[in-house]
């Protein structure tokens, strides 16, 4: 490698050609923060970087060190330290050439390495899909990130330049990178508060994603800019004379939506381009917090507020640190005038978020608060990897806490919960610890009890209740909004699952075993060895658990275990021997059959399915009628004496078309004790129709008993449970 150096800071003049952005350039811009070692370091890696990348060209035609500079600049406009910097010039080095991690870590410390590799894509690995390589190599960046998070300034950066010079690229691959860049670069972007960054990669994804679409609306944007040109400036000027007589220095500008705001706007709330473009926006910043409040008043004393549109920020800021004040106020002419108003340390956050921390880092509060809160974001991030299983569950979790939307909600105690729109008590729960949602019961919002999957309101305070003995429940998972949430059940019931699995498979085993006389602590650890060997499980846990999921015919492995695998399946059925009882609270490896609801009482049979467990139906299920040829797949069941739980049953009524008939029936069945799931119609003739419910019932004399009452009632013609 070339030892020349330009002597420290000696930097060469700035390329005069615009097209191109040289290292002198770069060094010329770092001048402004960075001392002359810091800047002679970054040159170095440069010129390792150079070599490194030798005689490779992107597809625009320029050699290829040119990207690397790009990013190292856009790293230098956030200023960024220099370590950040070095890492960015080489941040393909290792993902794109031989250069090894191990090599970066003797020319650059370890800092510089491990950045460089959190940045990297996975290239060793084969995936069985492009799906799968996307959310590993997504996951890997997460969880550098969360060592580190310069690693995704460092992605950001990389990422821009990317979209900058997307045009090359074969439509496919810009619509394949900007639909990426859309759901997960730009949210991400939003989500440190880099908001700059942010709206630059949606325009670009915008513009590769749908091109005539972004073409249409930038030219409708031109025409509609010039006619709003007047009556914009005539109400800067009324704010800034207010201003000055109120004695408030302030910057006030016109705020431009951006092209991918306007139009998503447009899509999600079926506004047409008029309304969007009828709102005038405008930014005021002060010097201080003070003076944040004092031009509030002065606003709304100019023009009139709207009800319910005012936003403090400042007081509860956004989750990524974003502060500021919002109102909307009636303007001239009864057009809405949105206003912002901040500080000059808000706004600067507000444009940066966290990169805004390396800019100004002495007693810089704000820059904190933003790096603060992008660190619990990351630390809910870690605890979802902590809780998946595969990389595509992990991206789809993360993307979920992607929100650009937020609620405040409060504890008891009157601490702050950011939540994404649309969150739930449930959502809550999580949010202040795993345990509290996995113990969750009951919910009680201003102190009145609320539904679970009610939608939370900013400014709700909300009380979860929890028992000991609770845990979740699988219908969460249809209305959780929260990636934590999501994650933390799924982990629980797969928990959950594997314990109950292991009972009942020991139950099954045991079973299979007794009808060829053995028990499983008659099995000699040496002959258990061999099985699991053979199974290639790790013990016996693992064996018990893939017996209850039906994974395996425990018939089949009590043959293995006693040696007898040669004899006939008929011989060892399991429908011989002892029977297992059914209680109704065995968990989520126990299922009862929807297509005949079986009860206590009901002649059962159980099938054992391949990753549910136990299969309940009724003996006389038609479901069952071909599984009964399949040796080993078929359980003899009994109920227990005292089955716990409520069990649904299926039953179906004819009654005159007559109004009241169903408040009638429902009343005989909420006196019997029982509560209606579900219900469905079917007119027939005109004179009658055909009720199906959804009843639970404790057994079938307790069916037999609300079917008996049912018939007595004078609109009631026929009542039947369903067959399977």
């Amino acid at each position: 490698m070339s030892s020349a150096l330009p002597a420290v800071g000696a930097v060469a003049e700035p390329s005069t050609d615009s097209t191109r952005f040289l290292i002198s350039d770069l060094c010329a811009e770092l001048e402004a923060y960075l001392g002359p070692g810091q800047i002679h370091e970054i040159y170095r890696a440069y010129l390792f970087g150079a070599e490194a990348h030798e005689g490779q060209t992107r597809k625009t035609g320029e050699p290829y060190i040119y990207h690397p500079l790009a990013v190292a600049r856009t790293m230098g406009e956030m200023r960024m330290d220099h370590k950040a910097i070095v890492a960015a010039i080489l941040h393909d080095v290792m993902e794109d050439t031989q250069t090894s991690k191990e090599r970066i870590r003797t020319e650059f410390g370890e800092e510089v390495a491990d950045l460089v590799d959190g940045v990297s894509k996975l290239t060793h690995l084969s995936f069985s899909s492009k799906a799968e390589a996307q959310a590993e190599n997504f996951r890997k960046m997460m969880l550098a990130i969360t060592q580190d998070i310069r690693v995704i300034l460092i992605k950001l950066a990389d990422r821009l330049h990317n979209m900058r010079t997307l045009g090359v690229m074969r439509p496919d691959k810009r619509r394949r990178i900007a639909a990426e860049t859309l759901e997960i670069y730009a949210p991400i972007a939003q989500r440190l508060g880099m908001n700059r960054v942010r709206r630059e990669l949606e325009r670009l994804g915008f513009a590769a994603m749908y091109p005539h679409r972004f073409a249409v609306l930038e030219e409708a944007v031109q025409r509609a800019r010039g006619h709003r040109r007047e009556p914009m400036q005539k109400i800067e000027a009324s704010i800034t004379q207010r201003m000055e007589s109120a004695g408030i220095e302030a910057r006030i500008f016109g705020r431009e939506k951006g092209l991918y705001s306007i139009y998503q706007k447009m899509r999600e709330k079926r506004h047409s381009f008029r309304e969007v473009m009828d709102v005038f926006a405008v930014r005021i910043v002060v010097a201080d917090v003070d003076g944040c409040y004092r031009a509030l008043g002065v606003v709304h004393n100019l023009y009139k507020p709207v009800p319910g549109r005012f936003k403090d920020y400042i007081a509860i800021p956004k989750s990524n640190g974003y502060q500021s004040l919002h109102t909307v106020l009636f303007g001239p002419h009864g057009s809405p005038i949105e206003v912002q108003i901040r500080s000059g340390e808000m706004d600067r956050v507000a444009q940066s978020g966290i990169a805004a921390h390396w800019q100004y880092k002495a007693g810089d509060d704000l820059a904190m608060t933003a790096q603060t809160r992008a660190r619990e974001w990351l630390k809910d991030v870690l605890e979802i990897q902590d809780n998946v299983g595969s990389s595509i569950e992990f991206l789809e979790n993360v993307k979920v806490d992607l929100f650009p939307e937020e609620v405040y909600t409060f504890t008891p105690a009157g601490e702050i919960m950011v939540l994404p729109r649309g969150a739930t008590p449930v959502d809550f729960a999580y949010a202040v610890h795993s345990d509290v949602g996995n113990h969750c019961v009951a919910a009680k919002v201003d102190r009145q009890l609320a539904p679970l999957s009610a939608r939370l309101q900013s400014g709700q305070t909300v009380e979860i209740v929890t028992a000991k003995g609770a845990r979740p429940n699988p219908a969460w998972l249809s209305f959780v909004a929260t990636g934590k949430a999501r994650s933390s059940i799924r982990h629980c019931l797969k928990s959950l699952q594997a314990d109950e699995a292991m009972v009942l498979g020991r139950r099954l085993l045991e079973r299979a075993l007794g009808t060829l006389g053995q028990s499983l602590g008659q099995v000699s650890p040496a002959r258990m060895n061999e099985v699991l060997d053979a199974l290639k499980l790790a013990d016996v846990d693992a064996l018990l658990v893939d017996i209850g999921l039906g994974n395996r015919m425990a018939t089949l492995v009590a043959r293995q275990l006693v040696d007898q695998e040669s004899l006939p399946a008929e011989d060892v059925c399991d429908s011989t021997g002892a029977v297992l009882a059914v209680k109704g609270t065995e968990g989520l490896v126990v299922n009862y059959g929807r297509c005949c609801r079986p009860i206590p009482g009901d002649p059962i049979i159980g099938l054992l399915s391949a990753g549910r467990g136990l299969v309940v139906h009724r003996e006389n299920c038609r479901n069952v009628a071909e599984q009964r040829e399949r040796a080993g797949r078929t359980v003899a069941l009994e109920w227990s004496n005292e089955p716990g739980a409520e069990f649904a049953v299926s039953v179906r009524a004819q009654t005159a078309n007559r109004r009241g008939a169903l408040a009638e029936m429902a009343a005989v069945i909420a006196d019997h004790g029982s509560n209606i799931e579900h219900i469905s119609f079917n007119e027939g003739d005109g004179h009658t129709t055909a009720m199906t419910f959804t009843l639970t019932v404790h057994d079938r004399r307790h069916l037999a008993q609300i079917m008996r009452s049912l018939r007595r009632l004078n609109d009631v013609l026929r009542v039947q449970r369903n067959k399977g």
